[in-house]
């Protein structure tokens, strides 16, 4: 050990881990030490800079707390959480994208055709589709769990003027594999930027928003789980995700309607949509586990 250069370190490193190991962990471990080493030796680290990063790291666990995981949130603005999703996304099923801080678990079981716009404001939307398996056959009592945030661009949780679950919701697809629900369009909206990554994204000349979308976990027995987000297609930032969760194929058109005509009758509000409101239709293709 006494020989260790900047050439011979990684190998040192490697030396250390057990034979032991569980084979993966060595895989990974070999992986991460040979890039980061690499990172070091190609860009010439400073100790300056080397401190720098150490000191964003302690200020992500400070300002860390079980609301908000400021590690997620550097893995979201640096693309590795997306790079994740992508690189485990079936090729032949819907892709999957950022799950988000902003998930909880107990929302309330609405039936097909539910409303959740209650007593919100915004531009309504009716959103439905099918659930299918990637041969193309309905799923029927497949789960979806739907979040998104209201008109202000916050979610339950974020804001004390909202219930508990508002815009939250838990739907079981019929023998058609079919859910349906009323909603209102989610705004766009900026990640924290209060603490170091915030810092990270103004050093670098980034902004903190983004595009408007609404949050889906799909799941089915059989099936993968899908845990993705569906983004309107004119939305101004669709090409300028702050955390890159945007893929061609989890964009969706918002169509403008003025008539209830076609609608199915099991939308519980049907009756009361009048003026202006928009149609959302967007299938979820689930791969076989």
């Amino acid at each position: 050990m006494r020989t260790v250069s900047k050439d011979t370190v990684t190998q040192s490193f490697l030396d250390y881990i057990s034979e032991d190991s569980d084979e993966r962990l060595k895989f990974v471990m070999e992986k991460l030490a040979h890039h980061l080493h690499d990172f070091v030796r190609e860009t010439n680290l400073t100790h300056d800079e080397w401190r720098k990063g150490l000191e964003l790291l302690f200020a992500a666990g400070e300002i860390s707390t079980p609301e908000r995981n400021e590690f997620v949130l550097f893995s979201d603005v640096l693309g590795l959480s997306s790079l994740v999703d992508m690189v485990n996304s079936s090729e032949d099923g819907t892709p999957s994208s950022v799950l988000g801080p902003f998930h909880v678990l107990g929302a309330p079981d609405v039936p097909v055709g539910g409303d959740l716009i209650k007593d919100n404001v915004g531009d309504k939307i009716v959103v439905g589709g099918r659930v299918l398996t990637t041969d193309g056959k309905p799923i029927k009592g497949a789960h979806l769990e739907i979040w998104q945030t209201a008109d202000n661009g916050l979610y339950s949780g974020q804001d004390e003027q909202q219930e508990e679950y508002n815009f939250r919701a838990r739907m079981t697809t019929d023998a058609d594999g079919r859910y349906l629900f009323s909603t209102v369009r989610p705004a766009p909206y900026t990640v924290p930027d209060d603490g170091p990554v915030g810092e990270l994204l103004r050093a670098t000349g980034r902004h903190p928003w983004r595009p408007s979308h609404l949050h889906f976990i799909v799941t089915a027995e059989g099936q993968k789980t899908l845990v993705t987000e569906v983004f309107p297609s004119d939305d101004p930032y669709l090409d300028e995700d702050a955390v890159f969760g945007v893929r061609e194929k989890l964009i969706m058109e918002y169509e403008k309607r003025e008539s209830t005509d076609g609608l199915p009758d099991d939308l519980a509000i049907k009756g009361e949509l009048d003026g202006t409101f928009y149609v959302v239709d967007f299938d979820f293709v689930l791969s076989a586990a």
